[in-house]
């Protein structure tokens, strides 16, 4: 009997420490649009991130934000969708992506403004996979949160949407 509540107390116990030491998520989703149609270009720019300039697509995404601003996105099969690049249609030319965080905050002088958070470069392939993990500082209040991912300039390859 002893050994059973034993058993008993020692996996309360761990379950306990495994859910404190999980951290909160402000933002969870699994799916986003790749840049297209209007979106293509520097002529209607979102939160002021521009859109590649050529059309791409998306196979699958999965992002998660956390109260500790720890951002991770993987994402699957973002491509060039346009046949005006050639032989590189299909394929992602470039070696990395990056990430950006878009925020509707308040300024110093209680006006609306524009938060943009960028990450760093992450390796991705030539198939369009990669995975994009970095802490970021994150501004409070974040009204309407918008991820990116985009080309190591910041022009935005794809968005969370669906």
């Amino acid at each position: 009997m002893k050994r059973k509540l034993l058993l008993v107390v020692t996996i309360l116990a761990l379950a306990i420490l495994a859910s404190a030491a999980a951290v909160p998520k402000l933002l969870q989703f699994n799916a986003m649009q790749a840049v297209q149609g209007p979106f293509v270009g520097t002529l209607h720019k979102i939160r002021g991130i521009p859109g590649a300039g050529k059309i791409w697509k998306i196979g699958s995404a999965k992002a998660e934000l956390d109260t500790a601003g720890k951002l991770q996105i993987t994402v699957t099969g973002l491509v060039l969708n346009d046949p005006s690049t050639g032989g590189a249609n299909g394929t992602n030319p470039l070696p990395t992506f990056r990430a950006a965080l878009s925020c509707q905050s308040i300024n110093s002088l209680g006006n609306p403004s524009v938060v943009n958070l960028r990450t760093g470069n992450f390796a991705a392939t030539p198939t369009g996979n990669a995975m994009i993990e970095q802490t970021l500082t994150l501004r409070k209040p974040c009204f309407a949160p918008i991820v990116f991912v985009t080309t190591p300039s910041g022009a935005w390859l794809a968005v969370s949407g669906f």
